[in-house]
């Protein structure tokens, strides 16, 4: 927002040292992207700019790791012998594919409990008559505040011992181990939940309990008037909340490392894998494409914001 024509020299002089330190803020923030994608194209195997590539040659880019991160082996180094590398191209492709297939499955089915139980969450605290509202929500969004090693730990102690769930006629019924696609998927969805939590709660602060009372008063059920009245009027904040908590899924790697065997490798974990056994370059065009993903999940994130003001009749400033 621009200045009045009526600011002061010193308003004028506060303005421009905070627009640069915002832009200082952010390119602090955004340089190491700004690193990693160029890099991406480079056409040697080194995670360094190379003459070519400062020159702006149009021989020092190649896209050449997306191809090899694509595809099965169809694109080799010139210089490798064809005999050992195939074989290893063809090992590195399948497993970063399974890694992708994994993390869409986990990111879908976590972001799906996530939403439903951070929507029911934010309803009730929404209510005002709702007892110890602020204990329960500092504790349900503890997930996003406490250290997520130690988040991962507790979790892996907990899932990974077997427990008692009770006793019948003397029979002792016990639950398995959640370290596996169930707990890898339990574990996203805890860590999922405050997001879905925070995003649903601000979007019911400006909601009208007038519109639920009057359906009530005309005879619909709660059921009813949640689905037909609540739920359109929130959907943006729901939705919002889903795409945080599936990027916050796809983004996860460290409970992945404590609670994920061999068949749940994610693209975060193959990364991981990746950096420790055997570096190359399309480590930086996953990241790259992670990247992309991240921005058009963020961009639809404040399309259905600016959608939920309008909704709500408030003026995006």
């Amino acid at each position: 927002m621009a200045l009045p024509v009526y600011a002061t020299p010193l308003e004028r002089l506060w303005r421009a040292v905070y627009l640069c330190f915002c832009t200082f803020v952010f390119v602090f923030l955004i340089a190491p992207i700004l690193v990693v994608i160029p890099l991406s194209f480079n056409v040697e195997p080194y995670f360094t700019f190379t003459p070519k590539m400062l020159a702006f040659d149009p021989e020092g880019y190649s896209l050449r790791w997306y191809d090899r991160l694509l595809t099965f082996g169809t694109t080799l180094p010139p210089e490798a012998p064809r005999d050992s590398v195939w074989w290893a191209d063809v090992w590195s492709n399948a497993a970063w594919i399974r890694a992708a297939k994994n993390s869409l499955i986990i990111g879908l089915f976590s972001t799906l409990i996530a939403t439903c139980l951070g929507t029911l969450a934010a309803l009730g605290l929404s209510r005002s008559e709702m007892p110890w509202r602020r204990p329960i929500m500092a504790i349900l969004i503890s997930p996003m505040i406490v250290p997520i090693i130690i988040t991962a730990t507790g979790l892996f102690f907990f899932y990974s011992n077997p427990c008692r769930v009770f006793e019948i006629f003397g029979a002792e019924f016990r639950c398995g181990r959640l370290t596996g696609w169930v707990g890898v998927i339990l574990a996203h969805a805890t860590l999922g939940i405050p997001f879905v939590i925070i995003t649903v709660t601000a979007t019911l602060s400006g909601f009208d309990r007038s519109l639920t009372r009057a359906a009530a008063s005309l005879g619909a059920s709660p059921t009813r008037s949640f689905f037909k009245i609540t739920l359109p009027l929130i959907l943006p904040g729901v939705v919002s909340g889903a795409l945080f908590a599936f990027v916050t899924s796809f983004d996860e790697v460290v409970a992945v490392l404590f609670l994920a065997d061999v068949n749940q490798q994610t693209i975060p974990r193959q990364m991981w894998n990746g950096i420790r056994e055997a570096i190359s370059p399309s480590i930086l065009s996953m990241a790259t494409i992670l990247v992309i993903i991240s921005i058009a999940l963020l961009t639809a994130t404040e399309l259905l914001r600016r959608r939920s003001e309008r909704l709500r009749g408030v003026s995006s400033s």
